[in-house]
């Protein structure tokens, strides 16, 4: 087999726990205008057919201002915009539902395709649009009347599940009806966020122009929770407007946002499939925040750790070396109380680094916070070039093995913790690729 041929084995086998983790979930995707002009475009489409075939629930949510403005110019017309909405007039309406009508289309061929030496090749995708989204008009706003342009008033979430239920993909155009026979303009967004919420998808996806959300120095912010959104400083106005969207979502409900790239056609599964992913991850954190420890959390951990302590689970820390250490360790808090801990120490040396001191609030254990702080140390380690983590243990073993941990020798041990290593407590080794 020729190397190219055992990388694709083993990328398929790194991805094969989230193809178990995502089968049954229901993603919403916002794409905008844009995204359908790009030449990404048909392969993110094919990408969301192998979604589909892997058995996620999807909802796509299109939108069309550049078409609509595409449309308009070539037959002379321009219309207004009132804080940050356009003005639909009747004439505009009909150039709206022309662009709309023709780009759902487009997105309904692409996904009927099944050539052979394709992407598609054997696939068989049905798609399913319809009026899911009850509108009305916003009316007059500040003395400005928006005529034909609307807001969301209703989801239909039992039409949508049920199509979802049999496997459809769920195609969304920015339109929407009224019990009068009206047509609206809405806003993609709006849809978006109304919609994922309703339907309590487990992910909203939201794609833009660039990789993700980019800081000032033009480096990629990986991840950010809702309460740190105020502090962002994010320049680009498509960046600060998919921002916000993310977090309208997050606090209707909506767990997890990612902001991909529409101009890399590798955006999507690399983000759902892999380790890193790309992009970046907007999480809500109404209730839990996952951040680096300070001196002040010192105290929650103590009253974390302590029992495991007198247990044996875990070797005894003084409140000294605790305060010594505590920027090696990453906190989850709830309402203002620590529910969890864990710290990473490094070797840069031996390439690898230590995880210890894994613990959850007896209150707050099995909702897999153990495997949070694990997934967010393991790209710490990952983010300083680090190859391997180990653990030492001598009563939770399993869960180490669980999370793909495997036992090994002390040898394997950096020289450093050989040293160090207490015959006495006999703990067991194990180490992870990561």
């Amino acid at each position: 087999m020729t190397v190219q041929g055992r990388d694709h084995i083993r990328w398929l086998r790194n991805s094969a726990p989230y193809i178990n983790a995502h089968r049954g979930k229901t993603f919403v995707l916002m794409l905008g205008g844009a995204a359908a002009q790009h030449d990404s475009f048909p392969n993110i489409i094919h990408d969301i057919a192998l979604l589909n075939s892997l058995g996620v629930r999807l909802v796509i949510i299109h939108g069309s201002r550049q078409q609509i403005e595409q449309r308009l110019h070539q037959a002379g017309l321009s219309t207004e915009f009132h804080d940050g909405m356009r003005i639909t007039d009747n004439a505009a309406l009909e150039h709206v539902k022309d662009a709309a009508g023709s780009l759902r289309a487009q997105i309904e061929a692409l996904l009927s395709m099944g050539l052979p030496n394709s992407p598609m090749q054997g696939s068989s995708t049905r798609v399913c649009s319809g009026n899911f989204i009850a509108a009305q008009p916003i009316g007059i706003v500040d003395g400005a009347d928006l005529h034909h342009t609307g807001r969301v008033r209703r989801i239909d979430t039992q039409g949508i599940n049920l199509q979802l239920a049999e496997g459809s993909i769920v195609l969304l155009s920015p339109l929407g009806y009224s019990p009068t026979g009206e047509i609206f303009n809405l806003a993609l967004e709006d849809i978006a966020v109304q919609c994922a919420s309703a339907i309590h998808a487990d992910k909203l996806l939201l794609f833009g122009a660039a990789p993700g959300l980019m800081n000032k120095t033009g480096a990629l912010i990986r991840q950010c929770t809702v309460g740190e959104i105020g502090s962002l400083d994010i320049d680009d106005a498509e960046q600060a407007a998919l921002l916000q969207t993310a977090k309208r979502a997050c606090l209707a409900g909506v767990k997890r946002c990612h902001i991909l790239s529409h101009e890399d056609e590798c955006a999507l599964l690399e983000e759902l499939f892999t380790h890193d992913g790309c992009g970046t991850l907007v999480a809500n954190d109404n209730y839990e925040q996952s951040r680096q420890a300070n001196i002040n959390d010192v105290g929650g951990i103590l009253e974390l750790i302590e029992p495991l302590e007198q247990q044996g689970i875990l070797l005894k820390r003084s409140r000294e070396l605790l305060e010594a250490e505590i920027h090696r360790f990453r906190v989850l808090v709830r309402d203002g109380r620590t529910i969890a801990a864990a710290a990473l120490y490094p070797f840069p040396e031996h390439d690898c680094a230590e995880l210890a001191c894994v613990v959850s609030h007896p209150d707050y254990r099995g909702g897999q916070r153990g495997q949070r702080l694990l997934q967010e140390l393991e790209q710490d380690a990952r983010g300083q070039g680090l190859k391997r983590l180990f653990v030492l243990t001598t009563q939770t073993a399993h869960w180490f093995i669980e999370q793909g941990f495997a036992e090994s020798s002390k040898d394997e041990l950096p020289n450093q913790k050989q040293s160090l290593y207490n015959l006495q407590r006999n703990s067991k080794v194990f180490f992870k690729d990561i």
